[in-house]
């Protein structure tokens, strides 16, 4: 049945091998339902599909990430207006529908009836090419981040079962020469057998600061352990290869990081977010491959809001001014703003001054911490609307 003239909503449940799609006209009606195979001339015959039953369609999906990356980039291409509806939406609305199953088509009704229903949900575009950029760079940072974490912890769990006073001697994740010397030497004899002076030299030739120091430490642990505990030499070659892992996977974030701070530092904004005391090049980064160009928030508000630095009220009769702290917000973002409010912070500044002012009026740390990250939103929204670099002043205002 043809609906010409009419509009209709197609809702698309993404996956990343195929979506389903579901079209509703504006008395809920379903007209189709189908599966789509992730692919381009598949996507094409759906908005064609789509196109001969309507003037106007309009399109919502519950996923942004790259399983979609296509289809949007499709849509957009031929002129479609696109929705998001957030998952969390589509799961506590498909309780309202008849039946208790859970399936891809009973999802894409319903992400179709709310687009249908509602009209607060952020309209989807394809972001820039930096944008883009940087979210891979960062996406991948984060990974390299945990597996490094998993790393360093397999590597302590076996030096516990070789020698606990050498895996409690060092903190293998900030100090690189330790796991240098794990490479070659593992387990107390041989730390005893090579001693302070020849590990020293030994280190020094793999340019390892403070060599002596940790030479020292390294013998000093071994000495305090005689016996060999039962699968040491097993253990002691997994140690190694977990170390050189480790030193390989350091320098790749080495050069994940440069990548990231060349793109970012090509975007005009770079100049104005790092003039901002604690946001550097990588929390920067992250933060415009978050927000983009900034178009989706309306005021600093909405920003805050979408860090959870905005308390929601939670009033009911008479229990008026009841704010709680928020539990549907982005927190990568949140983290972000958290990681800059600390490190700045720490030095003499604006961003002290508030803090303590906070911390006398009763706060524990993260309340001012948290406090201090809502009010730098404040101030780096308006140094990127004004395109002004920070300065420690506040700007003299100016008669109308």
């Amino acid at each position: 049945m043809s609906t010409s003239g009419r509009r209709i909503w197609v809702g698309v449940d993404a996956g990343k091998g195929h979506h389903w799609a579901v079209a509703v006209d504006a008395d809920g009606e379903m007209l189709f339902s189908t599966k789509v195979i992730n692919d381009e001339a598949q996507i094409l015959t759906l908005i064609e599909t789509a196109r001969e039953r309507a003037d106007e369609v309009r399109w919502a999906v519950d996923i942004s990430g790259r399983a979609s990356t296509l289809l949007l980039a499709l849509l957009v291409a031929h002129g479609q207006q696109v929705v998001y509806v957030p998952g969390r939406t589509v799961n506590r609305m498909s309780g309202a529908y008849k039946g208790e199953g859970k399936t891809d088509a009973k999802d894409a009704r319903v992400i179709a009836d709310q687009a249908r229903m509602r009209r607060d949900f952020a309209p989807l575009d394809t972001p820039p090419e930096l944008v883009s950029t940087l979210r891979l760079l960062t996406n991948y940072r984060a990974d390299l981040i945990a597996d490094r974490v998993r790393l360093i912890n397999r590597l302590r769990d076996l030096l516990v079962g070789i020698c606990p006073a050498l895996e409690r001697a060092f903190d293998y994740s900030a100090a690189k020469g330790p796991v240098v010397m794990l490479t070659e030497y593992q387990t107390p004899a041989v730390l005893r057998r090579i001693g302070v002076k020849r590990l020293t030299t030994w280190l020094e030739r793999r340019k390892v600061r403070g060599a002596a120091d940790v030479a020292a430490k390294a013998v000093e642990a071994a000495q305090s352990q005689q016996i060999a505990l039962p699968g040491e030499k097993r253990a002691a070659k997994l140690v190694c290869d977990l170390a050189l892992q480790l030193l390989a996977l350091d320098e790749r974030i080495k050069d994940n990081d440069r990548e990231i701070r060349e793109t970012f530092r090509t975007d005009d904004r770079a100049e104005i977010i790092e003039s901002m005391p604690g946001m550097g090049p990588i929390l920067g980064a992250e933060f415009i491959a978050i927000v983009g160009d900034l178009s989706g928030y309306r005021d600093a508000g909405r920003l805050a809001s979408h860090a959870g630095l905005a308390p929601v009220a939670r009033d009911s009769g008479r229990r008026t001014g009841n704010y709680h702290r928020p539990k549907r917000y982005n927190r990568r973002l949140r983290h972000i703003f958290y990681m800059a409010a600390q490190t700045a912070m720490m030095r003499p500044g604006p961003s002290r001054d508030y803090y303590l002012k906070k911390r006398a009026e009763g706060l524990l740390h993260t309340q001012a911490l948290l406090s201090l990250s809502r009010r730098r939103i404040d101030v780096l929204w308006a140094m990127l609307r004004d395109k002004r670099l920070f300065t420690s002043a506040p700007p003299v205002t100016q008669a109308a």
